[in-house]
């Protein structure tokens, strides 16, 4: 159950690359944590699009005008990946970064999109107004309900 962020410059995403990214993204992203493709899994497995302001590299401020830059954070419960599905997870945000552009083969030539996985520890994740664990979690997306 990620909580996936995309960042990029505003006005360098275009409408058909949005939706691509999207649509696709937060699926590609379960299936390398190995979630269940179950209603409730989607039902909390999100995903925010922050279009930012200011993008700087290197003292350069960056335009919309540009090649769309990318960094994506995906918050998952600790104790989820290994370091195989980290990679898989890794590789398969790259990709679909890549399907969306109109230059894919950027994305294996220069560093223009950060992928940061983080791994939220056990006892650090709430819903419900409560502290809810890995279990609690992995629970709902196999039944649906909560405890």
């Amino acid at each position: 159950m990620p909580f996936v962020e995309v960042f990029a410059p505003r006005g360098s995403l275009t409408d058909k690359q949005r939706a691509y990214i999207t649509d696709t993204l937060v699926a590609e992203v379960m299936a390398a944590e190995g979630a269940p493709d179950t209603e409730a899994a989607r039902s909390i497995s999100w995903l925010v699009v922050h279009e930012v302001d200011t993008w700087v590299v290197g003292g350069r401020a960056v335009d919309g005008s540009e090649p769309t830059r990318f960094v994506v954070r995906v918050a998952v419960p600790s104790g989820s990946l290994d370091d195989a599905k980290r990679t898989d997870m890794v590789e398969r945000i790259t990709r679909v970064l890549a399907e969306a552009d109109d230059d894919p083969q950027r994305f294996s030539r220069h560093p223009v999109a950060w992928v940061h996985i983080n791994e939220i520890p056990e006892g650090n994740w709430g819903a419900l107004g409560r502290v809810v664990g890995f279990a609690d979690i992995a629970g709902f997306v196999t039944t649906g309900s909560t405890p």
